[in-house]
């Protein structure tokens, strides 16, 4: 039996890159996929390839967004099982040292990557509680443990979204809801390939496996996370990045 048949799932920034990659793999795992995304566009060209998907606009920064995204997941499956929270940005964001960011541009981070990721779960919460428990999955970022220099914004973000996942998981355990976390390391998607002329090799030889990551490399680690494989293990980060960090 698949563990996640007729599961339904929301993927948040699921118009292409890891989040195309998690919807993907959800409905290979027999799933339903909700695919959300602000790139009304992209979610539509996901939910095209995805059999018995709905393709769902929102803007994970916005209240009313965010609470409309959860009621059509519940009028379209008559429940939510699974949030995955991948709505960030990435690859657009400048990169300076931190006392040369602009205020602005450290708001549209931390609005995006940490406070998308708290209005999305706040959205879903009510309706896992009352159908008796879910599992919230946050993506944060292997950065968190690097440091990554003139990246602070995104960084701190994503530092944030790990001190959210573990006080989410102490406030929602009574209510049978997991929150975990994946930190991914360099991801070969469309945005990282953006960034750099040889975004291939990076960082390729600090690793225990030394190959680039794929997305595929990812979603397995989502899907356990999703299955009742894991229905202990709440408040948790899993590094994803080939052994780089400990190394």
């Amino acid at each position: 039996m698949d563990p996640l048949k007729d599961k339904v799932v929301i993927v948040t920034g699921a118009g292409g890159g890891l989040g195309k990659a998690f919807a993907q793999a959800f409905a290979k795992a027999g799933a339903k996929v909700a695919v959300a995304d602000i790139n009304a566009d992209g979610a539509v060209q996901t939910a095209k390839e995805i059999d018995g998907s709905i393709a769902v606009t929102v803007d994970v920064t916005s209240e009313e967004s965010v609470n409309a995204m959860a009621q059509k997941v519940m009028d379209s499956f008559g429940r939510i099982d699974i949030l995955i929270n991948n709505a960030a940005i990435y690859a657009g964001i400048q990169r300076k040292p931190f006392y040369e960011l602009s205020e602005k541009e450290w708001d549209l981070v931390m609005d995006v990557n940490l406070k998308g990721t708290w209005m999305a779960s706040k959205a879903v919460f009510p309706f896992m509680k009352a159908q008796g428990g879910g599992k919230i999955i946050n993506i944060s970022s292997a950065t968190v443990m690097s440091g990554s220099p003139q990246w602070s914004h995104y960084v701190a973000s994503k530092g944030g979204v790990i001190g959210l996942t573990r006080s989410m998981a102490r406030e929602v355990g009574d209510f049978n809801i997991n929150v975990n976390n994946i930190a991914p390391g360099f991801t070969l998607t469309e945005a990282s390939l953006s960034l750099m002329d040889n975004a291939k090799e990076y960082g390729v030889q600090r690793g225990a496996i030394k190959r680039g990551s794929t997305a595929d490399d990812i979603v397995g680690t989502a899907l356990y996370l999703a299955s009742s494989a894991s229905d202990f293990v709440t408040g948790q980060t899993i590094v994803v990045d080939g052994g780089k960090q400990f190394i």
